[in-house]
C-alpha cells in the first residue's frame, strides 16, 4: 500500500488503541468500544498519532478513507471525554420523567410514552421539560436522541414538540381571518 492519502488522529493521555488487521478496538476512562473497518484502509499507530491511509484515489476509496478516520476519531473521543445531546420539551402539561430505568415523556397523547433503557446510554432529566443522552457511542447516542425527538416533533404553528437544545424551529402564520 502507498501512502497516498493520509489523516491523523491524536491520541489521548490514557486512551489506548489496538488494531488487528481490520479490527479496531479503543479502550480508555469511560469505557471500551471496538470496530471492524474496511480491508482496504490501513490503520498505523506511531508514537501517539494514529493514522489511517488508503491505497488509490478512487472517489470509492476517498470515501472509505474519511469515513473511517472520522469512526476511529469518534471512538477515541467517546471514551476519552463521552458524548451527549441535550433536548428540550415545549408545550403545556408536556413533561419527561425518570421512572426506574424507563424515560417516561407525556406529550400530549393520550397515554405516556416509555422508552426503555439501552446499555451503553445514560438518560438524565435535570428538569421535566430537559432531557439529556449520554453516553461513549456516538451513534447511538444520537439514534436514542432521535428516537425521543420522534416521539413529538417540534411544530412549526406554536412550535410545541421535543426539539434538540438550541434546535431552530422555523414558525409559520396561521390563518387570518377576513
Amino acid at each position: 500500500m502507498s501512502r497516498i492519502g493520509l489523516k491523523q488522529i491524536e491520541i489521548p493521555q490514557g486512551v489506548e488503541v489496538k488494531v488487528d488487521g481490520n479490527h479496531v478496538s479503543v479502550k480508555g476512562p469511560k469505557g471500551e468500544l471496538s470496530r471492524t473497518i474496511n480491508s482496504d484502509m490501513k490503520v498505523n499507530i506511531e508514537e501517539n498519532v494514529l493514522s489511517v491511509e488508503r491505497p488509490t484515489d478512487s472517489k470509492e476509496h476517498k470515501a472509505l478513507h474519511g469515513t473511517t478516520r472520522s469512526l476511529i476519531a469518534n471512538m477515541v473521543e467517546g471514551v476519552h471525554k463521552g458524548f451527549e445531546k441535550a433536548l428540550e420539551i415545549q408545550g403545556v402539561g408536556y413533561r419527561a420523567q425518570k421512572q426506574g430505568n424507563k424515560l417516561v415523556v407525556n406529550a400530549g397523547y393520550s397515554h405516556p410514552v416509555e422508552i426503555d433503557a439501552v446499555e451503553g446510554i445514560e438518560v438524565e432529566v435535570p428538569a421535566n421539560t430537559r432531557v439529556v443522552v449520554k453516553g461513549i457511542d456516538k451513534q447511538l447516542v444520537g439514534a436514542i436522541a432521535a428516537n425521543i425527538r420522534a416521539i413529538r416533533p417540534p411544530e412549526p404553528y406554536k412550535g410545541k414538540g421535543i426539539r434538540y437544545e438550541n434546535e431552530y424551529v422555523r414558525r409559520k402564520e396561521g390563518k387570518t381571518a377576513k
